[in-house]
Parts: C-alpha cells; sequence; structure tokens
C-alpha cells in the first residue's frame, strides 16, 4: 500500500477531505471548482504499479443524450495530451481520468499533485459545455467550439 499511503500524504498535506473506500486502494473526495463541484476518486494498482485520478461529471449523460455525449467527449479528447474523457454507456457516467504508469520508478506527491489538478482542471473547463450537449441546449461541436475559442480567441473579432 506503498503508493496509496503516498496519495493519503498528499491529499492530507494539501487539505483535501478524503475517505477510503472499504477493501479497495480507492479514496473518496470532491472538488469545488469555478464551474461547479464533483466527486473524485484516486485509485492506486499497487501490483500494476499505476495511479489513476478521476473527476465525475455531476449529472450522468441520460440515454438518449450519450451518442452527443459521446461526440462531445470524442471531440474534447482529439489532441489532449494528458489524461482523457470517457463514458459508460451503460449508465452515463462521465469522468476525466488522469493516470500514471510508474513502472521502476517511486509515485512521488508532485506527481500525485499534477494527475489531480490536471483533472480536476479539465472537468472544471469542460464542465459547462458537457451539461449545454447532456441537457439538449446544444450540438456538441459547437459546446467544443465555445470552450477552445476561450483558450484561442480569434484575433479578427472583438
Amino acid at each position: 500500500m506503498r503508493l496509496l499511503k503516498t496519495v493519503e500524504s498528499f491529499l492530507r498535506d494539501d487539505g483535501w477531505d478524503f475517505s477510503p473506500i472499504e477493501s479497495r486502494s480507492v479514496l473518496k473526495t470532491g472538488y469545488q471548482g469555478e464551474n461547479g463541484s464533483w466527486t473524485c476518486y484516486a485509485q492506486t494498482r499497487e501490483d500494476d504499479q499505476q495511479f489513476l485520478f478521476y473527476a465525475l461529471c455531476p449529472i450522468r449523460a441520460p440515454d438518449k443524450k450519450r451518442a452527443a455525449v459521446a461526440e462531445f467527449i470524442t471531440r474534447a479528447n482529439y489532441g489532449m495530451v494528458i489524461g482523457n474523457f470517457e463514458m459508460d454507456y451503460e449508465d452515463g457516467e462521465v469522468r476525466f481520468k488522469c493516470s500514471i504508469d510508474l513502472e521502476g520508478s517511486d509515485l512521488t506527491e508532485p506527481l500525485v499533485r499534477s494527475a489531480v489538478y490536471w483533472a480536476v482542471m479539465m472537468m472544471d473547463k469542460y464542465l459547462p459545455g458537457l451539461l449545454k450537449v447532456i441537457g439538449g441546449s446544444t450540438p456538441p461541436a459547437e459546446a467544443i467550439d465555445e470552450i477552445e475559442a476561450q483558450d484561442h480567441p480569434d484575433p479578427t473579432k472583438s
């Protein structure tokens, strides 16, 4: 449980409230971003030397919206260098995952910090568009364009 202890140490030192999930190498916590709040899970796979951090969308995609949400997350994932969005087609759960394979090295608190904060930053960034797609008010391509335009504003528009 060496990896899990490193994650616990980071979360405690960084001021996160968390609780262990019984009989699993998983810690549950929450995050309040600028665009909403959601549940997060930190998981370690000691035998495989892996650390995973998940930020869960606070609303599941209803069955009739899953194809649109799948398009949204595919568009969001394209070109994303670190981490990815994924959706469970069975229940509509959408989450952002950041993971680290540690084979041959140690998990450090700076590595945990990087994964944790990247995941919550990406969920916070894409959450407004994701909720618009789930709510049916915006097509996936338009929602992604709105989000990504904030990163690279068109200099010809004022």
